[in-house]
């Protein structure tokens, strides 16, 4: 029994199939397909949905305006071969996330793919670029806006868009759109069908605006995500940049964070701060070679609202750059001022030990002093120099690409 029912579950992630259709025959297309990394905040920690074979859970969206067609299709469902077995409501859980209005028909969804001409994108432009399409052997238009919560239709084109966090971002939440503190950024792909120019959604930032005292604000970015069609073409680069450059423009903001980043986009941040740091006085290379100054901190801080923890990122890695690491005595001076830096928490460990050993009983102190084990402290030091190290390559690599 138990093995029979087994063959009615299906994987989450590889059952919910996603489209951006731009033409009628991208629907039955499936080189147009994609499937959502994550899918556990509606089917549960292991991602499984029971009760059917051949679960297809489509969600569609036309590639600018995001009309959705939303079907569930499947072989076969476990009620007609066990009477006493209910199903998993995979249907019920999705509505739970789409706004209403979706399409349920095929047809009637291609129909409105005629209407994606009228599409056009939401608020100010702020920045135009182009990248080369070599499949395409041209260079594609790309616009990145700044989008108010009033444009008119926003709201609803908002509610269709963030549907895509569940899918691709591990602990994703939907904001309170109420809240005039939220700043949207959109990225559109100019692209031309039968003649006329149209637009198609490429991926988008909020920044919520954190009050400083007295008289500042800290925009704080809390969802980034570049469609997957888009991934790995330098959007994300691009939109981070262009939102970097629209707040420095304003003498309110006090610098720019992030709301609990993901790996991905810590090194996309420090990719897109060396950028523009490098253009900076104080990070000449002249400059460089002296060591992480004061003026440094304050020159990110007053020109670019970098915050002084990231500044002395972007310095580590410019000083990597202009480092011949070959020359044994050079390369020593520079890991020595990398690993003084990792070596805080470790400080901050002998500060708590020393306290310890005040108010512990032998036995209990002995327990903690294993856990701070010197040798152990120093492997775990030199890994973290290794990791640190190759993460600055790869950015200086990339700058070198740009």
């Amino acid at each position: 029994m138990e093995k029979k029912l087994a063959e009615y579950k299906c994987d989450t992630n590889e059952a919910i199939c996603l489209k951006l259709v731009r033409f009628p025959e991208d629907v039955d297309d499936e080189g147009t397909s994609f499937h959502p990394e994550y899918s556990h905040q509606l089917y549960g920690d292991d991602e499984v949905a029971f009760g059917y074979k051949g679960l297809q859970i489509q969600l569609y969206y036309s590639a600018g305006s995001l009309t959705t067609l939303f079907k569930v299709k499947y072989s076969s469902k476990v009620t007609e071969k066990f009477e006493c077995v209910e199903p998993d409501d995979v249907e019920g859980k999705i509505r739970e996330i789409i706004p209403q209005g979706f399409c349920g028909n095929t047809d009637d969804f291609i129909s409105l793919l005629e209407k994606e001409a009228n599409f056009k994108p939401f608020g100010n432009l702020i920045h135009t670029y182009s990248i080369h399409n070599e499949e395409a052997g041209e260079d594609i238009t790309y616009q990145i806006h700044k989008v108010e919560l009033a444009s008119s239709g926003f709201r609803e084109y908002h509610g269709r868009l963030q549907t895509f966090l569940m899918w691709f971002i591990e602990t994703a939440s939907f904001i309170d759109v109420d809240d005039d503190r939220w700043d949207f950024f959109l990225v559109f792909e100019k692209y031309n069908k039968d003649g006329e120019t149209l637009f198609a959604t490429v991926g988008y930032m909020t920044v919520y605006n954190y009050y400083v005292y007295p008289d500042k604000t800290r925009p704080r970015v809390s969802q980034m995500l570049i469609l997957p069609p888009f991934q790995g073409e330098g959007h994300g680069a691009q939109l981070l940049e262009t939102v970097h450059r629209f707040y420095c423009n304003s003498p309110k903001v006090q610098d720019i964070t992030a709301e609990d980043p993901s790996e991905n986009y810590v090194k996309l941040r420090d990719f897109v701060l060396v950028k523009l740091c490098q253009a900076l006085q104080s990070f000449s290379a002249d400059k460089i070679s002296l060591g992480f100054s004061e003026d440094m901190a304050i020159e990110a801080q007053e020109k670019l609202k970098i915050n002084k923890k990231h500044a002395r990122r972007v310095y580590e890695i410019l000083r990597l750059r202009a480092t011949d690491m070959s020359n044994e005595e050079v390369a020593r001076a520079y890991r020595l001022e990398v690993k003084k830096r990792l070596f805080g928490p470790y400080k901050k460990n002998q500060r708590e030990l020393t306290k310890m050993r005040k108010c512990l009983r032998p036995e209990e102190l002995a327990s903690q002093v294993s856990q701070m084990d010197t040798q152990l402290q120093h492997e775990e030091l030199e890994r973290g120099y290794q990791d640190v190290l190759g993460e600055y390559r790869r950015i200086i690599e990339r700058l070198a690409r740009a």
